[in-house]
């Protein structure tokens, strides 16, 4: 029987899931990658990386962060029979 705190985490997981998902693509790759549609192939590189991709570096690391969390305690709480 599935707990209210199994179900949370597992609409958490999914949720971070999608987002991961959308947030990797838009990083600028070699090729520029989904970032070019936004508007992200017009900036010149020239003085590294702009601030909007630091941001999406620290929103994806903290948002991974909080997925492989969520991957943790599913298993744990699965695992005791919860």
């Amino acid at each position: 029987m599935l707990t209210a705190l199994t179900i949370g985490l597992a609409v958490i997981l999914i949720i971070t899931s999608v987002l991961l998902i959308v947030l990797i693509l838009l990083h600028r790759g070699k090729g520029g990658g989904l970032s070019d549609l936004f508007g992200g192939g017009v900036s010149s590189s020239v003085g590294g990386s702009s601030v909007a991709e630091k941001n999406l570096d620290r929103l994806t690391v903290g948002l991974g962060l909080i997925w492989a969390a969520s991957i943790v305690a599913v298993g744990l709480l699965v695992r005791t029979g919860s």
